[in-house]
């Protein structure tokens, strides 16, 4: 029998699951830091509901997979397992999730934006509940910036509730400062200025 996403996450009613998510995404960037390719990783709570993670690591490659045809980027955020992110998560990276993916997070959101800043270039991509909306695209010189952005808005038909917990995830980001102190993690809240 074929899993389905969400039975990677844990609970969908208690908001377990939700911020797992997020972790998912923090983990990812984090480990580019720890990795030694960044210095820096931001995680934001945006007014809108959504979550932003940025790092300023390599990117996400952004060539296309000899074998399937599709860009890599493209199989990390809708194959289980289809990327090479599931298989270099550095091991000082709690492992609560295994390593599930950001494909889990992509499938389990009403919609994800991935902006990669890499060969000169910054690269954009849309999701809606798991498929892309257009191919990978070049939309602007890089400028001399490098590293990947994620922006998703958990799924409103998965998850009881969809509004993160600001306290709950500076709780698992000082675990993570903890695990090596030339990791930078800045959290902001953007809801507490909306209204």
């Amino acid at each position: 029998m074929r899993k389905r996403p969400g039975m990677y996450i844990g609970p969908t009613d208690d908001g377990t699951g939700l911020h797992n998510l997020i972790c998912e995404v923090v983990h990812n960037a984090v480990n580019e830091a720890l990795s030694c390719h960044a210095t820096r990783v931001d995680v934001l709570f945006n007014a809108n509901g959504s979550a932003t993670v940025r790092d300023n690591g390599r990117g996400i490659p952004v060539d296309i997979d000899e074998r399937s045809g599709r860009f890599v980027v493209e199989l990390i955020l809708t194959e289980l397992h289809g990327g090479l992110l599931s298989s270099v998560r550095e091991p000082r990276v709690p492992d609560s999730l295994v390593g599930v993916g950001l494909c889990v997070v992509n499938a389990l959101s009403d919609w994800l934006e991935l902006r990669i800043w890499r060969e000169g270039k910054e690269h954009y991509m849309r999701f809606r509940r798991g498929v892309p909306e257009a191919p990978l695209a070049v939309i602007r010189d890089a400028h001399g910036e490098h590293g990947t952005e994620i922006t998703f808005l958990p799924g409103a038909e998965i998850f009881a509730a969809i509004e993160f917990d600001a306290q709950r995830l500076q709780n698992r980001l000082s675990e993570l400062g903890r695990l090596d102190s030339g990791v930078n993690v800045v959290f902001d809240d953007l809801r507490r200025n909306a209204g």
